[in-house]
């Protein structure tokens, strides 16, 4: 599959995502993505920066679009820390952690995320209003309280599959309490 059809796959899914999600102007979205996986390989073992760049571009033009902060997903060799703008982890008050991802250390995802955003740094950790994970990255510790499952017909980029969540606040107060419909969902 060439990185066009990646890219093109990966902007569907994301613009699916973001949609169904409801997110606004300056909330998170965490994307952890197996580029190995994605070119029909094992997680981890046969990292491919080409399709790496191709989703990176889709997602992050997609979200630069709506206004939304990117999270990219550092592989477990990094204990999944995410590469975000600098930006976002002022904002949100975020944990810095001192390092660079590679691809065999972070990920070729993560990689392309700091070679590409204007200020990129590295954070610990992230409570992030939507997410999707390409290719079983493990994402939901990133993810707020309660996430919910989001149904996209662009289930898979590549020979990767897509899972995408996106998050809502919990519901408090027992029986007599009152809801807004938007959340019921």
């Amino acid at each position: 599959m060439s990185t066009e059809q990646i890219k093109a796959q990966a902007s569907l899914a994301v613009e699916q995502l973001l949609d169904a999600a409801n997110v606004k102007a300056g909330q998170i979205l965490v994307v952890g993505c197996s580029s190995s996986e994605i070119a029909g390989g094992s997680i981890g073992h046969a990292s491919a920066p080409e399709v790496a760049n191709a989703v990176y571009e889709a997602i992050s033009e997609a979200c630069a679009a709506r206004g939304l902060y990117l999270a990219a997903q550092c592989c477990e060799h990094l204990n999944r820390a995410l590469i975000v703008e600098r930006a976002c982890a002022e904002q949100y008050d975020l944990c810095e952690v001192c390092v660079i991802p590679q691809p065999k250390a972070g990920g070729s995802f993560a990689t392309a995320a700091w070679a590409n955003m204007q200020e990129p740094c590295a954070v610990e950790s992230i409570r992030a209003h939507a997410g999707m994970d390409i290719g079983g990255t493990l994402i939901g510790m990133h993810l707020r309280s309660v996430a919910v499952p989001v149904r996209i017909s662009q289930s898979t980029i590549g020979q990767a599959s897509v899972l995408c969540a996106r998050t809502r606040p919990k519901f408090v107060g027992g029986s007599r309490a009152v809801y807004p419909d938007s959340d019921r969902r």
